[in-house]
């Protein structure tokens, strides 16, 4: 039966990467709630804004990444609700998709197709920024010394991981 003629409560959320092939250090990060910010706001949720240009806040489950001037994006589960507040706050939840980069090569990996400096003397545990992956705009977030948060256009996402695995091959080939 087509999932057109299925009723709503039937239907099933599908995500790019449903059928993506395994590879070591990357996974799906679970589902988050993403709030773009475009304001001056104090906190948001209780939660004070970055104040550093390009970095990230972390309270509890919530992280707040500050991505340029009057704009943050914020990071939750899934299951918390959006507060809204004065000036542009926007629930962009259902775009992106998260990938988590793991392990001492992380670096190394994402490297592969992003032309930023990922040492951790210039990428610091805490930076976000905007860039790209190959052909893929994505933010990227260092979460611990060996730990990376990727969000990327659901559209992008199976594209973003097919290069993650070349790059993941390539690197064990010549490890």
């Amino acid at each position: 039966m087509p999932d057109a003629l299925l009723p709503l409560g039937l239907l099933q959320r599908r995500g790019p990467l449903d059928n993506a092939a395994p590879i070591p250090g990357v996974s799906i990060a679970p589902p988050l709630r993403r709030v773009s910010l475009h304001s001056d706001l104090s906190f948001y949720a209780g939660i004070a804004l970055p104040r550093t240009p390009l970095r990230a806040v972390v309270s509890d489950n919530t992280a707040i990444l500050w991505l340029g001037p009057e704009e943050w994006l914020v990071l939750a589960p899934e299951r918390d609700p959006v507060t809204y507040g004065y000036g542009s706050v926007v629930d962009v939840s259902h775009r992106q998709i998260g990938l988590e980069i793991t392990g001492p090569n992380a670096a190394t990996l994402l490297n592969a197709a992003c032309p930023l400096d990922l040492a951790l003397t210039a990428f610091p545990v805490g930076a976000c920024t905007r860039t790209v992956f190959a052909k893929a705009q994505i933010v990227l977030w260092r979460r611990a010394e060996h730990r990376f948060h990727i969000d990327v256009a659901r559209s992008f996402a199976a594209y973003v991981h097919a290069m993650l695995r070349e790059a993941a091959m390539e690197f064990s080939a010549t490890v």
